[in-house]
């Protein structure tokens, strides 16, 4: 048994959305740990960009291009990894987002839904977890041995206003989660373990206009936030590093199927 049960060094972790704002925080926290990063994501230059910022602070990244709702992209990018580690150890699926039509403005009601942003957010939230579960656990499950964190959100546990298309297919995921923790255990030991990570409110390049006005002063829907949030402010995006680490680490080895929060309080909160 390992006597720093958190060492992740030399742990294969491919993230799915590594391109956005809170998988940038997690590819480079997780390499600055010691883990070698596969950097996933439709934007093939930001992907290369951020690994050789990971390869200059002396970690190892690859940039991996692909869609997470195009399962051929994600097979070549599978027989990439493993050609250049040999295996994955842990699969984080941080790709997700938000589109406008699948939100209710102030002025709107449901009946104002676009559907097919409606449907386009379902599937990328819900398939795009699904997808490369698919396709990258035939490593853990050849070698009886891997970690899942699927990213979730506050929406999911707690139904919130105007997202109605994301808090849905969020909710999916925490579902999906304790499902796959149950199939992965049952069918391929305990050595698979699945869980997720359920943020709070972190300022992404989804939200951003949501919480914060042009000017970078708090909205009233963001001010909202904060009154909910026991710890009084919005989430750095480094503050989901240390939950994460902890997850693909042996020191959570009987933790599967569990849905973390990491959110200031926000879900411990009625607001009373």
């Amino acid at each position: 048994m390992k006597t720093n049960l958190f060492d992740i060094t030399n742990k294969v972790v491919v993230v799915t959305g590594g391109t956005g704002v809170l998988g940038h925080a997690m590819v480079k926290g997780l390499a600055m740990a010691g883990a070698k990063i596969g950097i996933l994501g439709r934007r093939e230059e930001i992907a290369c960009s951020r690994a050789e910022e990971i390869r200059e602070l002396g970690g190892q990244a690859i940039p991996l291009k692909a869609d997470v709702l195009q399962i051929n992209e994600l097979e070549l990018a599978y027989d990439r990894i493993i050609g250049e580690w040999g295996r994955v150890d842990v699969l984080i699926n941080a790709a997700g987002g938000n589109m406008p039509g699948a939100t209710i403005m102030p002025d709107q009601t449901f009946l104002d839904l676009s559907p097919e942003h409606l449907k386009k957010v379902m599937d990328l939230n819900q398939l795009g977890t699904i997808f490369p579960n698919q396709v990258f656990v035939k490593s853990m499950i050849e070698n009886k041995s891997g970690t899942v964190i699927n990213i979730s959100s506050m929406a999911a546990q707690r139904p919130l206003t105007r997202v109605v298309g994301y808090a849905a297919s969020k909710a999916a995921i925490d579902n999906f989660t304790r499902w796959l923790a149950v199939e992965m255990a049952r069918k391929f030991g305990e050595g698979i373990r699945v869980n997720a990570v359920a943020p709070g409110f972190f300022l992404t390049e989804q939200n951003r206009s949501l919480l914060l006005q042009e000017n970078g002063e708090v909205t009233e829907r963001g001010k909202l936030v904060i009154q909910h949030t026991p710890m009084n402010r919005f989430g750095a995006p480094e503050e989901l590093v240390g939950t994460i680490i902890w997850l693909c680490s042996e020191a959570a080895r009987f933790v599967t199927g569990t849905v973390i929060p990491v959110d200031g309080g926000f879900s411990a909160s009625t607001g009373i």
